[in-house]
């Protein structure tokens, strides 16, 4: 399902146009895009948690070679499903 796919299936079932369910959708993941980069974790009860997650700095071996590469510490999108996610997937 693209983003496109998604603002459709908003649309239909809320009885809403297309730029209104646009607009909506682009307002929920403003949102949790906003509440990430501050470092807040954002729950969605039966659907699953969002959460940022540090890396350590760590040192790798560079494809088809031997030399060294160091990757620098930082922070990652975390996403962990909840029960009501799993369940309709199973």
């Amino acid at each position: 399902m693209t983003k496109k796919d998604l603002i459709a299936h908003v649309a239909d079932n809320a009885e809403i146009t297309k730029k209104q369910a646009g607009v909506a959708v682009d307002a929920i993941l403003d949102g949790i895009k906003n509440s990430l980069s501050k470092g807040d974790k954002v729950s969605l009860v039966g659907f699953g948690t969002f959460s940022v997650k540090h890396r350590q700095a760590r040192t790798g071996v560079k494809p088809g070679s031997t030399d060294k590469i160091n990757y620098p510490a930082k922070n990652v999108p975390k996403f962990k499903a909840g029960k009501g996610l799993k369940d309709a997937v199973l």
